[in-house]
C-alpha cells in the first residue's frame, strides 16, 4: 500500500472520541431504556469505560500523564462500585427473579 494511505488510515484522537461518544450514547440509551438492574449497571460501567477512553485519548494526544493518571483512579473507583454494587444487586435478584429498577426504588428509606 502506499504510505500516504497508511498515514490517512491511522487513528487519530478524533477517532477514539468519536467512538468514546458512541460507547457514552449506547449506555445511556440502555440505562434509559432497560428496567433489569444488571443491564443498567452493565451499562453504567460502559459509560465509565467510555470517559475513560476519552480520557486516554485526549492525554495521548497533548502528551501529558495526568489524563491517564485520572483513568487510572476511575477504575480503581468502578472496580469498588462494582464489587458493592454487584453484590447487592445479585442479592436482590436471589430474592426476587423478576426485580426491576422500580421495584429497587422502594429500597430508599
Amino acid at each position: 500500500m502506499n504510505a500516504a494511505l497508511l498515514a490517512e488510515l491511522r487513528p487519530t484522537a478524533t477517532w477514539y472520541l468519536v467512538l468514546a461518544a458512541l460507547l457514552f450514547c449506547v449506555g445511556m440509551v440502555g440505562v434509559m431504556v432497560r428496567r433489569n438492574p444488571l443491564v443498567m449497571f452493565m451499562c453504567v460501567e460502559l459509560m465509565l469505560n467510555a470517559v475513560n477512553l476519552s480520557f486516554v485519548s485526549l492525554a495521548r494526544e497533548l502528551g501529558d500523564i495526568r489524563g491517564q493518571t485520572i483513568v487510572f483512579f476511575v477504575m480503581v473507583v468502578a472496580a469498588a462500585e462494582v464489587v458493592v454494587g454487584l453484590g447487592i444487586i445479585v442479592a436482590i435478584l436471589r430474592r426476587r427473579p423478576q426485580a426491576t429498577a422500580d421495584d429497587l426504588a422502594e429500597l430508599k428509606g
